[in-house]
C-alpha cells in the first residue's frame, strides 16, 4: 500500500479481523507526515491513547489508529520520559479535528500532551489533582486511584458568544430522564441555536486502569461492559485483538455465531431507537410498537443465549454458547415476524406528515463534514459515504465471516434525521437477511479454541458495531496479562458532529437530533 510507505515502515498484523498494519514512527515529524498523507487520501483518525512504559523501556508511548480505504494503520510513537515533565507530541487536531478530545483525555490519564491545540481538561472534573495522572505507573501502583483526593468543583472555560439578544442555555449534566450525564451549553438567539458546546467525562469510571494486570478472561468481561448496548461489538473487537496477539485462528462456526450475535445486537438497537425517534416527535404509537418488538427480540436472546444483551457470549477463542437446530429455527421464525411488522411500521412512518415534517431537513450533517470529523458507521452512511467494515470496497476485504455473506450497505445522501431513520430501517432488513443466511448455513465444528497468552505481544481489533467502528488495542506484559488495553467507541468522533448538526435548527429539535444518533456517554468517558 503506497500510503503506508509514507515515512513509516509497517508490518501486517496476522489475524482473522479487519486488515491492520502496524508501524513505529521514528519521530514526531514522521507521525505528522503520515497523518497528513492519510488525510489527503481521505483517511480518518480512528483512535488515540497513551501508555506509560517507563518500567519496561523508560518511555511513554502514543498510539494512533488511522482508518484507510484498505484497512487500519496502527502507529506508535515513543516519547522519552523527562522526570515529572509532560512529554509532548505533534498536535493532530489541525489535521483531524476529532483528535482533539482524544488528545485531551490522553493528557488527563497518562500525562502526555500535544504541542498545540485545545489544552483544557476533558476527563478531569475535580476528582483528582492536575499533576496526578491515573494511568502512570507511580499512580496506578503506589498512590491508588482516588485515595485521599477530595472531589472538588471545577471550572470549565466554555466558549462564550456575545451580541445583542444572545444568551446561554445550560442543559445537564443531570437530566430529567434516566440517561447518562452530559453537559450541553447552547448559545442562542430566541430559539435558534448559534453554537453548542459539549462537556462530557462525567461517566468516567477508570475502565482502562482496572484492565491493567488482568488476565485475558477478566479483560473480556470488562471490555464487554464499556457500553452496554454494544457489548457484542466490544467483546468481538477485544477478542480479535487478543487472538491476533496470541496467533490464534477462530473456528468457522464461531465466526458465524459471532456475526449472528452482532446482528441481533444491531437489530435490537435500531428497533429501540426507531421507537424513541417517534416518541421525540410526539408519535407515542411508534414508541409502543417498536418497544414491543424489541422486547420480544430480547426475550428470545435471553432464552437462547442466557442473556438479553448477549454479554460474555463472545470470548477470546470463539463463543461461550452454541445453538442447536431448534434454536436456529426459532431465530429464523422471529426474523420473519419482525420483518413483516417493521415493514408495516415503516409505511406508517414514511406516510405520517407530522413525523416527516420533524424529520426532514432537521439536524443535517454533510458528507464533507462527515469526512472532516472521521465519522464511521450509520452517521457516515447517512451522508452518502459507503463505509461499512462488513462490506467489500476497493482494496478492502471484510473480515470473516462477512467476506462470504455479501453484506449490502445501507446509505442515504440527505444527512438529516429522516436519513438516519431510513438507514436504520434498511439495516434492520439487511440484518434480518443475514441472520436467516447464517442460521441456514451454519457450519459444523467447534465453537471455541483455547487461547494461550503470549508474553509482550499486542494486537488490534476493529468491528463494525451498530454505531460504527469499535476499536480495541491490547498490549500484554511479560506474564501474558494485560499491560494496557484501550477500548474506543465511534461516539468519540460523532459527538462533535452533533454540535454541528444543531446549528441550523431550534432548541426544541435538539432531543430529536440527539436521539437520531443515540451516542454513548459511557463509551467515550471510560
Amino acid at each position: 500500500m503506497k500510503l503506508l510507505d509514507e515515512a513509516i515502515e509497517f508490518t501486517f498484523q496476522q489475524g482473522s479481523g479487519a486488515p491492520v498494519w502496524r508501524g513505529s514512527a521514528g519521530s514526531g515529524e514522521d507521525l505528522l507526515r503520515f497523518a497528513i498523507a492519510a488525510h489527503r487520501a481521505d483517511g480518518r483518525i480512528g483512535a488515540i491513547w497513551g501508555e506509560d512504559r517507563r518500567r519496561t523501556d523508560g518511555n511513554f508511548r502514543l498510539h494512533c489508529v488511522f482508518g484507510l480505504e484498505q484497512g487500519h494503520a496502527w502507529v506508535v510513537l515513543d516519547l522519552p520520559a523527562n522526570g515529572d515533565d509532560c512529554p509532548f507530541y505533534p498536535d493532530l487536531s489541525g489535521i483531524f479535528p476529532t483528535a482533539s478530545r482524544m488528545q485531551r483525555a490522553t493528557r488527563d490519564l497518562v500525562g502526555i500532551a500535544p504541542d498545540g491545540g485545545d489544552q483544557r481538561p476533558w476527563l478531569r472534573h475535580g476528582g483528582w489533582p492536575e499533576n496526578w495522572c491515573p494511568l502512570r505507573h507511580d499512580a496506578v501502583h503506589e498512590v491508588g486511584v482516588g485515595v485521599g483526593f477530595p472531589n472538588l468543583p471545577s471550572d470549565y472555560d466554555f466558549v462564550q458568544l456575545g451580541g445583542e439578544g444572545a444568551h446561554e442555555i445550560p442543559v445537564g449534566p443531570i437530566h430529567a430522564g434516566i440517561i447518562e450525564p452530559g453537559h450541553f451549553r447552547f448559545s442562542v438567539i430566541g430559539e435558534k441555536v448559534l453554537r453548542l458546546e459539549q462537556r462530557l467525562g462525567y461517566q468516567h469510571k477508570g475502565v482502562e486502569h482496572r484492565l491493567i494486570g488482568q488476565d485475558l478472561a477478566t479483560g473480556a468481561r470488562q471490555v464487554g461492559r464499556v457500553s452496554g448496548d454494544s457489548t457484542c461489538a466490544y467483546a468481538w473487537a477485544y477478542a480479535t485483538a487478543v487472538e491476533s496477539a496470541c496467533g490464534v485462528a477462530v473456528p468457522r462456526r464461531a465466526q458465524m455465531l459471532r456475526a449472528l450475535m452482532l446482528e441481533r445486537e444491531r437489530v435490537a438497537n435500531h428497533l429501540g431507537d426507531l421507537g424513541a425517534l417517534g416518541n421525540d416527535a410526539a408519535f407515542a404509537f411508534g414508541l409502543t410498537q417498536f418497544m414491543r418488538l424489541k422486547e420480544d427480540w430480547l426475550r428470545l436472546s435471553a432464552q437462547l443465549f442466557g442473556h438479553r444483551f448477549l454479554m460474555d457470549r463472545i470470548v477470546p477463542g470463539g463463543v461461550a454458547v452454541d445453538l442447536d437446530p431448534p434454536a436456529l429455527r426459532a431465530i429464523v421464525e422471529q426474523c420473519d415476524v419482525i420483518g413483516r411488522e417493521v415493514k408495516a411500521l415503516r409505511a406508517i412512518y414514511d406516510e405520517h406528515p407530522g413525523l416527516q415534517d420533524r424529520f426532514m431537513t432537521t439536524g443535517i450533517v454533510t458528507a464533507e463534514l462527515a469526512r472532516e470529523l472521521s465519522l464511521t458507521g450509520m452517521a457516515a452512511r447517512t451522508t452518502g459515504i459507503i463505509l461499512d467494515g462488513r462490506c467489500y470496497r476497493q482494496g478492502y476485504t471484510p473480515p470473516a465471516p462477512y467476506a462470504s455473506l455479501g453484506v449490502r450497505p445501507a446509505t442515504d445522501e440527505r444527512g438529516d434525521v429522516a436519513a438516519r431513520a431510513a438507514v436504520r430501517f434498511d439495516e434492520v432488513f439487511e440484518s434480518l437477511r443475514l441472520l436467516r443466511e447464517i442460521c441456514v448455513g451454519l457450519p459444523d465444528g467447534e465453537g471455541r479454541v483455547e487461547v494461550a497468552p503470549v508474553p509482550n505481544a499486542d494486537g488490534l481489533g476493529v468491528v463494525e458495531g451498530w454505531r460504527g467502528e469499535v476499536i480495541v488495542g491490547v498490549q500484554l506484559d511479560n506474564e501474558g496479562r494485560i499491560a494496557r488495553a484501550h477500548p474506543h467507541d465511534p461516539s468519540w468522533q460523532i459527538w462533535p458532529a452533533l454540535e454541528h448538526a444543531v446549528l441550523a435548527d431550534i432548541v426544541p429539535d435538539f432531543p430529536l437530533i440527539n436521539k437520531s444518533f443515540n451516542l454513548s456517554y459511557s463509551g467515550a468517558d471510560l
